[in-house]
């Protein structure tokens, strides 16, 4: 079995900042490549990326002259590109600057003659911002330090999906943003929300304003950026009156005045007795604050998951009521 030092290795942001800024913006550009290509769908969920096994991915994309993926492989630093006809490129991350990478994955697009234009600018990131096309300065590439991250990625991945589970209303898959660089899950009330006030940087108004058009609790993780550490995150929209004062846990989880939201820091979960454990009581119980403190309808809402081992009576023909043929 995977020890906790192995599944929720160290972050300190110091040593890595660098190189989170570079693969910050690589990830923007692959993101709007899939957001010029795709439908919209609600709340923007049609411009995440995905983790896969080897890291992110944009799924299927499809283009009017075939489908295609784009692929982070963070465990052997490479962008993938693969086609639907079995076409595959790909190039070596380490030693590129934003401005490289940018060229480098217009140039294999065009080779593979899937030609996309995009807005070649940083959203969701204060001024100074450079078009990717001139940003020559973001170029640090710490192979040690993706790794730690992604294996980070991949333990809260796991936990989100158990929390996900445990909501029978309309909630977003586990999914990661490249304009704040962070992996999500969000639950909806059902009901609408007041109209978002806006003002994130680089991004219509508009964006954000659908993307918070009915009453939600959100949560996730962020490996640093904007906050000086790793640290998860929960917070409500509209923020229902008591919930900045709310009782949470487990202890280190704070609400932070600035953000508007409840931060857990990472390493309170890492040196955790039991981490899953206390990221699952973080998640449920900012979700009970938002959702009792708004008045959600949690009868209708909240679920409970059949135990495994019942699905797994089912799926082989044990379950009550199963029969065979």
């Amino acid at each position: 079995m995977t020890s906790n030092h192995d599944a929720w290795p160290p972050l300190p942001l110091a040593p890595w900042q660098d190189t989170l800024e570079t693969l910050h913006l690589w990830t923007q550009i692959v993101g709007k490549v899939r957001l010029a290509l795709t439908p919209w769908v609600n709340h923007s969920w049609h411009l995440t990326l995905s983790l896969s096994a080897r890291g992110l991915t944009t799924d299927l994309i499809h283009h009017p002259r075939g489908a295609f993926e784009i692929e982070f492989d963070l465990r052997r630093h490479r962008l993938l590109v693969v086609t639907g006809t079995g076409e595959r490129r790909s190039f070596v991350l380490q030693g590129l600057s934003v401005a490289a990478f940018y060229r480098t994955l217009m140039d294999t697009l065009d080779e593979l003659d899937l030609s996309v234009e995009i807005w070649p600018s940083p959203v969701e990131l204060p001024d100074p911002i450079l078009a990717f096309p001139e940003d020559t300065q973001h170029m640090v590439y710490d192979p040690d330090a993706v790794e730690r991250y992604w294996q980070a990625l991949l333990s809260v991945h796991r936990v989100l999906n158990v929390f996900r589970g445990g909501f029978g209303g309309k909630v977003s898959p586990v999914h990661f943003f490249w304009g704040a660089f962070d992996l999500a899950v969000t639950r909806f009330s059902g009901r609408t929300a007041p109209k978002y006030p806006g003002g994130v940087p680089h991004c219509p108004d508009w964006v954000m304003e659908e993307a918070y058009s009915h009453e939600l609790s959100s949560a996730g993780f962020w490996p640093g950026t904007g906050l000086g550490e790793a640290a998860f995150y929960a917070y409500a929209y509209p923020e229902p009156p008591g919930f900045k004062t709310a009782r949470v846990g487990p202890v280190g989880a704070a609400y932070h005045v600035g953000l508007g939201e409840f931060i857990l820091p990472y390493e309170a979960v890492r040196l955790a007795a039991d981490p899953d454990a206390a990221l699952l009581e973080f998640l449920q119980s900012t979700y009970v604050a938002a959702a009792e403190l708004g008045h959600w309808d949690r009868v209708s809402l909240d679920y409970t998951p059949w135990p495994a081992a019942t699905v797994q009576q089912v799926i082989s023909g044990q379950g009550a009521g199963h029969h065979q043929t």
